[in-house]
């Protein structure tokens, strides 16, 4: 099956955090706060697929409050912190949802990501994925994570759906 037949088929698209909606670094003050920068892009991204009627979901490994303040920013009702078995938490989302492997798009970069990228219907990875990670992507985005890569599988996605041109609309209609 082709990667644009893929993306037709996607009801929830899970993304991992560092290394996707991040650039991956990691940034701490001096009293052992955590910072992450987040491409505003890729958060409006986020809010054409819920519109879209699209669910999103965050799983990743790490546990942060900033996660969770971003995820609360974009209204994100599934997030997932701390997990090791990204396959399995997947697993378990798409049984709550009443969802297929196959309605799944999961956005990784690394080892970690891959037991759920391995089962999705669309598996996407960042230009700046890990090369094992790259070579079992359906897709790979030009764009690196935290710098646009989301919106670029955003709008994949959408394309594929026919959606892409409704989810626009509302902002073209203002000029």
């Amino acid at each position: 099956m082709d990667t644009q037949a893929r993306a037709a088929r996607i009801k929830l698209v899970a993304f991992d955090i560092d290394g996707v909606m991040t650039d991956g670094g990691l940034h701490y003050t001096d009293d052992g706060h955590e910072l992450k920068t987040f491409n505003v892009q890729d958060g409006l991204g986020i809010v054409l697929l819920k519109r879209a009627g699209i669910e999103v979901a965050i799983i990743t490994g790490r546990t942060s409050n900033v996660v969770s303040c971003r995820a609360k920013d974009l209204r994100i009702e599934h997030v997932f912190h701390g997990v090791g078995d990204k396959g399995a938490v997947s697993a378990q989302l798409l049984e709550k949802l009443g969802l297929d492997w196959s309605e799944l798009a999961f956005m990784g970069d690394d080892l970690i990501d891959l037991p759920a990228m391995s089962r999705c219907g669309l598996a996407i990875a960042p230009a700046n994925a890990r090369p094992i990670v790259l070579e079992r992507a359906h897709m790979t985005t030009e764009a690196s994570g935290g710098k646009g890569a989301v919106r670029e599988a955003v709008e994949f996605i959408l394309a594929a759906q026919g959606k892409l041109d409704a989810a626009f609309a509302p902002y073209l209609a203002a000029q």
